[in-house]
């Protein structure tokens, strides 16, 4: 089937406005006839119930956690950016268009990330009206900073973690319209199937996971807001239960996967301390608004560090390479994601780490102590020579900005960041692939969407810190309310879609062998035994950096453990109880379904851009080297029954607002 990305025309400053004149709407009392299931509630999810419920649909709400509250956008920590220009630096709807696109190393599309970038102020405001506990500047206007890859403040955060406070006002829009009856919410329920009928999204099936019970949903539209797969690398910086499995089960019901190779390597990440980790913890970016990154520039420094004879505090300022604002002068510190994941990898690979496995470097704070020291001495009218004063004060300054990124360093790694840098190391993070939409956030089956992580994403091949929480509240809020209707419209006289129709029968009953399957097999290994291994596959042919020979043995590693996983697997327990290793057994079959087509994507993708680097395209310097000749494309998949089957179509990307060029934040 031919791609049609559905986007409108006209100019690019005006495609979302007039697309939002021209569509269908359904009207109040015709929303109360119709019945839409969201599944996830993370800020996406949450955010698109709340707001469907509110317009009169009917929503069906399902998460795999004990509340909907537990959902892992909980965990964003940095902020969430809008163009607003309140520190006068230039900001404008169209630099936050453009930063995102050349973020994204011009790998996504315009009139997404356009729309994107419109509707960013609308999110703050949505925001300050549900009592989001925005940081505030002295003169009492909203705070911001700002993020790697951009030249302006416009990163919004909140005490504590911004992730939190957000789906907190999300969640408090949710209980409202639970409340009222208008969101039925099914907590511990795991969407385990999507349902088609006549070639529409009707419903699916889940599984409720504390009685192990299976059930039947049905309703017109079917919206999957499930996050990410960055635990395909077994550790990252998601939360355990964070999985695939939803979209993945749409995907092999007709929904095209795109650009699952496209990860984000997070670079301000706590490093990998044992063989014993689930996971691993997140720094906030934001800490690189002040905090200066290097490793020693002397190889005897680095070994008398990691032998514990010498502490970074001794190293002498000439023999630190602040490696960052060597290479990248113009942005320093606040290159994009991928490219100081990149650099930090480069010096570590080059035997520069400064942590025993010899994969860490150093972010600093201490130019930063004496600064805000310094200030705040003026300020006062002290003694601005006074260096246990100026640390003193400086110390409190950083405290009020970061104080809670530093206290869980402290408690856990053990060392005071206040006197000696912290240590960090690129990580899993986010994932820009996902399930291929249109403009409209539908996939390729009718009624059935995708929206925040779960869609391959208005990012391109890299996403800018704080864009995330940006685009799951636009989906949410502000972009799915009006393009569902659209659709809804021509359903206003369908009436209740009927459980006991064939096609839920037949996909219930595929269900239940999966699960009679797994449960069955009495294998030897444990499910994190398999899980554990695909991760290492992927992190070391499918990490930081790809090539040819490494990408063609993961396909083969990878489709190995698989035929593997599912003859010597053992799941303990039955099928109708509680069962958390039978639902990680799923999610992991699924896992090594994805491994392989990420594999498989990486390696048709013959060149370097954003998060996803070929060996064998580079620059003399190192950096990522485009193709835009061959490669201006979405890579959309179409599932054929196994990965290796997967046939690709390409949704040419074609850029007309804009220039394309080599990018370069030199």
């Amino acid at each position: 089937m031919a791609l049609d990305s559905k986007i409108p025309n006209g100019p690019l400053a005006d495609k979302w406005t007039n697309h939002k004149s021209k569509i269908n709407l359904v009207s109040p009392a015709n929303k109360r006839q119709i019945d839409v299931i969201v599944v996830g509630t993370g800020l996406a999810g949450a955010s698109a119930s709340a707001t469907l419920a509110e317009l009169g649909y009917n929503v069906k709400t399902f998460c795999f956690q004990d509340s909907p509250r537990r959902a892992h956008s909980i965990a964003a920590q940095g902020g969430i950016n809008a163009a607003k220009n309140y520190q006068g630096d230039g900001d404008s709807t169209y630099r936050l268009f453009y930063d995102t696109i050349k973020g994204g190393d011009y790998r996504s599309r315009e009139a997404n990330v356009h729309r994107l970038a419109e509707v960013s102020t609308n999110i703050i405001d949505q925001c300050v009206a549900q009592g989001v506990p925005f940081a505030r500047d002295y003169g009492g206007l909203l705070d911001n900073r700002s993020f790697g890859g951009v030249l302006v403040s416009r990163t919004f955060y909140a005490k504590g973690q911004t992730g939190q406070q957000l789906l907190l006002g999300a969640y408090s829009a949710m209980n409202r319209q639970i409340g009222r009856g208008k969101i039925k919410m099914y907590n511990r329920h795991e969407m385990m199937d999507l349902v088609v009928v006549d070639g529409k999204a009707r419903g699916i099936i889940a599984r409720n996971l504390v009685s192990g019970k299976l059930e039947r949903h049905s309703a017109h539209a079917v919206v999957i807001a499930s996050g990410g797969y960055g635990n395909v690398f077994f550790l990252s910086t998601n939360a355990m239960g964070s999985n695939v499995s939803a979209a993945w089960k749409i995907h092999k019901k007709g929904a095209f996967f795109a650009n699952p190779c496209f990860t984000q390597i997070h670079p301000t990440c706590i490093p990998v301390s044992g063989d014993h980790q689930s996971k691993l913890t997140l720094m906030s970016e934001s800490l690189r608004n002040d905090g200066r990154i290097w490793v020693p520039k002397n190889l005897e420094d680095v070994q008398a560090i990691r032998e514990g004879k010498l502490k970074p505090t001794e190293i002498a300022e000439e023999n630190r390479d602040y490696y960052l604002e060597r290479r990248y002068p113009a942005f320093g510190n606040l290159v994009p994601r991928d490219v100081a994941s990149r650099a930090a990898k480069e010096r570590c690979d080059a035997g520069y780490g400064v942590n025993k496995t010899g994969e860490a470097v150093y972010l600093d704070f201490a130019d930063a102590i004496v600064r805000y020291g310094k200030e705040q001495a003026h300020v006062k009218g002290l003694d601005e020579n006074n260096k246990a004063l100026v640390k003193k004060l400086g110390q409190e300054i950083v405290r009020a900005k970061y104080g809670n990124l530093f206290q869980m360093y402290d408690k856990i790694v053990d060392q005071n960041p206040y006197e000696t840098p912290m240590m960090i190391y690129p990580a899993v993070h986010y994932t820009m692939g996902g399930v291929w939409v249109d403009y409209n956030l539908m996939t390729t089956i009718p009624g059935c969407y995708a929206i925040g992580e779960a869609n391959f994403s208005d990012h391109g091949a890299n996403r800018l810190g704080a864009s995330a929480l940006m685009q799951g509240l636009a989906d949410g809020y502000f972009v799915l309310p009006y393009t569902i209707g659209d659709y809804l419209a021509d359903d206003i006289r369908t009436g209740k879609i009927d459980t006991q129709l064939p096609e839920f029968e037949r996909a219930e009953a595929g269900v239940r062998a999966q699960l009679e399957a797994l449960i069955t097999n009495k294998g030897k290994n444990s499910v994190d035994f398999y899980h554990k291994k695909l991760g290492k596959i992927m992190w070391d042919k499918c990490g930081m950096s790809r090539n040819t020979t490494g990408l063609n043995e993961a396909i083969a590693e990878i489709s190995a453990l698989r035929e593997d996983f599912y003859k010597n697997v053992n799941v303990p327990g039955t099928l109708n109880e509680f069962n958390e290793q039978l639902a990680k057994a799923g999610r992991v079959a699924d896992f090594l379904e994805l491994g392989e087509l990420f594999a498989k994507d990486a390696l048709e993708r013959n060149e370097s851009c954003g998060g996803h680097f070929r060996e064998e395209s580079q620059t003399p310097e190192g950096e990522a080297k485009r193709d835009d000749e061959n490669f201006t494309f979405v890579s959309a998949w179409e599932y054929k029954g196994e990965p290796a089957k997967a046939k690709l179509h390409k949704e040419v990307l074609k850029y007309e607002a804009i220039e394309v060029k080599t990018r370069s934040y030199k």
